[in-house]
């Protein structure tokens, strides 16, 4: 593939068509140009003793985690040669919104992949994040609402953010429009001077129909009304994501939703061919080009193998001879320095475009619970509540069960535990007060990882953590639920994470109190 940028339609649709016909060559090209750069690398000369035959790399280079790779990558971020991992220049360590032992993982990537991955996939948050910054985009999308043809962000919980901004500041915004002026509340010089010749004249008649706008009670598709020419959304929708759709389709009132790509600070996988279907019907084509591909079949639909567990280079499927309807694990190889790695992402395949494979991606392995970039898995949330519940036995109770979901009814969105508690002491024990209760819920969160407490405390991505204390009872009755619905009773546990909605409504009906963490936690890593 030439790696300069193609200039017409035509030519990425002729490019396109001639990686998908032959995906089989294409892959195998990739994986010969990958080991011909990378050779000599530390990584893979102690497997291939600089062979660069793809046989022998098939059979002797493993499938790994992140954990194997990590201390290669801390040796090149502490000052040694990339040469040891990858065999050209690594120009940056990109910030995976992955997780090794609460720790944010740390991707190369050199420099041939801004050419090949879209620069919003190496940020962990949208510059949007900022609140100054955030105001004068809204601003600036504002006065020229006749033009706005695209809105935005890279995931739908950053653009959900947005619209809680402007529903908190538009009457700052219809001022300012009004007089011509940015308030004073903007500080950053960069914001001040970016403005400056922006708001050149006064507007009132634009202000009054904001105004009006924002004013009027309902905010159902509000969004088209605010910018009439808008032609779609585009936000990623899928996996975790897909839990904001229906806010998305309130907001915007039937402004088409678009998915693009499906990428990762890994790699750069694939494109949505179909970008104006329904969101819960994307598939992302494969581009060969971007990486080499192998798959890990998973045998029984989404029974997850341990991520631990060693797999067998036989085990291994090539790209072109995936099963549709079947579920596969993602391992990819790439020229920065990863190979074989076990991505995490879950994926069926839906159908092919000409040789190549078109994927659904289904969620992250043993991944429970994600608002925004966050991605908690059952260990990490069993850790955060055996922490938390120490606050409880020194009072003299008992935590009995729990589990958890993610409420995104609100922006942001929040992490949900539903606790069942007895107390210990024969004796009336301690009060059960809001303060205690809020205790836990702080313990909680900062026994949960970096980029949970990031988000929480310096992004503002997601709200406190809240505590739903349930009745005694609550989770026999849950049992009862899930067994009549269909769960064995002989090998029932109590799920940690919520997703029936049956399931939920039965224990909201159990709630008595409700707490929330009441301080934001530490943030450093």
């Amino acid at each position: 593939m030439d790696d300069n940028k193609l200039d017409y339609k035509g030519e990425a649709l002729q490019e396109l068509e001639m990686l998908t016909v032959n995906a089989k060559e294409a892959q195998e090209f990739i994986l010969m140009k990958i080991l011909e750069s990378n050779q000599a690398t530390e990584y893979l000369s102690k497997f291939m003793n600089g062979s660069t035959n793809i046989s022998s790399f098939k059979r002797h280079v493993p499938v790994v985690t992140y954990d194997k790779v990590q201390p290669y990558i801390l040796r090149i971020a502490t000052g040694e040669e990339s040469s040891i991992l990858c065999g050209e220049q690594i120009v940056e360590l990109l910030r995976s919104s992955g997780t090794s032992r609460g720790e944010p993982r740390l991707m190369p990537s050199i420099l041939k992949n801004l050419d090949r991955r879209t620069y919003l996939y190496s940020l962990i948050m949208p510059i949007m994040n900022n609140q100054q910054s955030m105001y004068c985009q809204l601003l600036c999308g504002l006065v020229e609402c006749q033009h706005v043809l695209r809105i935005g962000a890279v995931f739908a919980s950053a653009f959900l953010r947005s619209i809680s901004f402007l529903e908190q500041h538009w009457c700052d915004l219809v001022n300012d429009i009004r007089i011509g002026q940015l308030n004073s509340s903007i500080t950053s010089p960069a914001c001040r001077l970016a403005l400056m010749n922006f708001l050149a004249s006064p507007d009132p008649e634009l202000a009054d129909q904001v105004e009006a706008i924002c004013s009027c009670g309902s905010w159902k598709g509000i969004l088209g009304r605010l910018w009439p020419n808008v032609k779609y959304i585009e936000a990623v929708l899928t996996g975790t994501m897909a839990q904001y759709i229906p806010m998305l389709e309130f907001y915007g009132g039937g402004i088409p939703l678009v998915c693009t790509m499906y990428a990762s600070s890994e790699s750069y996988f694939g494109v949505n061919l179909r970008p104006l279907c329904s969101p819960a019907d994307v598939s992302y084509t494969i581009l060969p080009n971007m990486a080499y591909f192998e798959f890990i079949q998973l045998e029984d639909g989404l029974r997850l193998t341990d991520h631990e567990e060693v797999i067998e280079n036989d085990k291994l499927v090539s790209l072109v001879d995936v099963k549709v309807g079947c579920y596969y694990e993602l391992v990819v190889t790439t020229f920065s320095g990863l190979y074989r790695y076990r991505v995490g992402d879950v994926l069926q395949v839906t159908g092919f475009y000409n040789q190549a494979p078109q994927f659904k991606f289904i969620c992250r392995r043993n991944v429970i619970l994600s608002i925004d970039s966050d991605k908690t898995n059952e260990e990490d949330l069993h850790n955060s509540v055996t922490t938390a519940k120490k606050i409880l036995e020194n009072r003299n109770y008992l935590l009995l069960e729990y589990t958890s979901y993610t409420d995104t009814s609100t922006v942001p969105g929040h992490y949900v535990l539903f606790w069942e508690i007895k107390s210990t002491h024969n004796k009336s024990p301690a009060p059960l007060d809001a303060q205690l209760l809020e205790s836990c819920c702080a313990a909680a969160e900062e026994s949960l990882d970096y980029v949970y407490r990031r988000c929480r405390a310096h992004d503002k991505s997601i709200g406190p953590l809240e505590i739903r204390l349930v009745e005694v009872g609550a989770f026999d009755a849950l049992m009862d639920l899930l067994v009549s619905h269909g769960s064995s009773i002989n090998q029932y546990k109590t799920p940690r994470c919520i997703e029936s909605s049956l399931a939920l409504k039965l224990l909201n009906s159990k709630v008595i109190a409700c707490f929330f963490s009441p301080r934001d936690p530490e943030c450093s890593m």
